[in-house]
């Protein structure tokens, strides 16, 4: 299999499921029935994990060669495992690649990873960059994970990341800004839940048990009376843009995680957008972005309607043969939102 890379673009669901089939994407267990998303596919973890002391790339180096520097400790995740807050681990996924001419790979966290404020990376042996694969990649893949806030218990299969494949190097077709929504109209001196601050010294979230946590336990309700909110350093915050987004079906989108000109925080660690979301086709308008924000070294005062994030978006090589939120998902006509982990509030 090879492709065009005059006509470059994201590949969608039907791209992906072709790629499976040829063994270009190939897994060390079945690949489940959801796992190819309109224009991403999603990323197992397998049962090899180690602890380590520092983040790094491999260089000229395969993953497992460099491991060899800075792992602590070995972990079988099969019985299901605790990865602490605060520390560095490196997984093994369960999927390959081998890609084709023609085709390159990049990664991003799954929104509901992004929304614990847990920190990953994909890693590929002799990877020059975090969350790129290169044209004509063989081999294994590999995933930094750093929970931030909350510790998680994860196992085989859990899925904290997502992979698109592109097509040469396909064009920006627009770029748009995202403001925050700090508005909530006040009713009681305080108004509306403006956001949610997660909760320091939390219990443990289990990342494949969707509904299963009572979110009081893990965050804080935020208010906005003034329509303004102070970010404090070293807190992970959860807010919702003030304008709705939509993904046209032949097209697909990123949200760039930092971009100093619009304030010293980091934005949305899950940034990739699938054709659909928040259209009226696909169900889902009126649907909001839902912000993972964490600010620096300095406290910061976001004032409603200010811009925090940009979004991103690029063709796909085809329509895709079914549209983000159809046949369910947790996340189509969002407005501010936890993650699934977490019953109504």
């Amino acid at each position: 299999m090879t492709f065009d890379d005059s006509v470059p673009g994201i590949l969608p669901c039907q791209g992906i499921e072709a790629l499976i089939a040829t063994g270009a994407i190939s897994a060390d267990a079945p690949f489940d029935a959801d796992q190819v998303q309109p224009a991403s596919l999603d990323l197992r973890l397998a049962n090899r994990a180690w602890r380590v002391r520092a983040s790094f790339l491999p260089g000229a180096r395969r993953v497992e060669e460099r491991l060899a520097d800075v792992t602590m400790h070995a972990i079988d995740l099969s019985p299901g495992v605790v990865l602490e807050k605060g520390c560095v681990y490196i997984v093994r996924l369960a999927e390959r690649l081998a890609l084709p001419p023609g085709l390159i790979a990049r990664a991003n966290p799954k929104s509901s990873t992004g929304r614990v404020d847990v920190f990953v990376r994909l890693l590929t042996d002799h990877g020059a960059a975090f969350d790129d694969v290169a044209e004509g990649y063989d081999g294994p893949l590999y995933l930094e994970v750093a929970p931030q806030t909350f510790s998680i218990l994860v196992r085989p299969g859990t899925r904290l990341n997502q992979l698109r494949l592109k097509v040469g190097d396909p064009p920006r077709l627009e770029t748009r800004s995202v403001g925050v929504d700090l508005g909530g109209v006040a009713v009681d001196g305080r108004g509306e839940v403006v956001g949610f601050r997660g909760r320091r010294h939390a219990g443990v979230i289990d990342l494949d048990r969707i509904d299963g946590h009572d979110p009081r336990d893990f965050w804080e309700p935020l208010y906005a009376p003034r329509a303004e909110l102070l970010l404090d350093p070293g807190e992970f915050y959860i807010l919702a843009s003030n304008e709705a987004v939509e993904i046209p079906v032949l097209q697909a989108a990123e949200m760039t995680p930092i971009d100093p000109s619009v304030g010293e925080f980091r934005v949305h660690y899950a940034g990739f957008f699938d054709p659909g979301f928040g259209t009226e086709e696909a169900g889902g308008r009126g649907a909001r972005g839902v912000l993972e924000v964490r600010t620096h070294d300095t406290p910061f005062l976001l004032e409603h309607g200010q811009t925090v994030a940009r979004l991103v978006y690029e063709p796909l090589t085809e329509r895709p043969a079914r549209l983000y939120g159809q046949g369910g998902s947790h996340y189509q006509r969002q407005g501010l939102k936890l993650s699934k982990h977490f019953r109504a509030w």
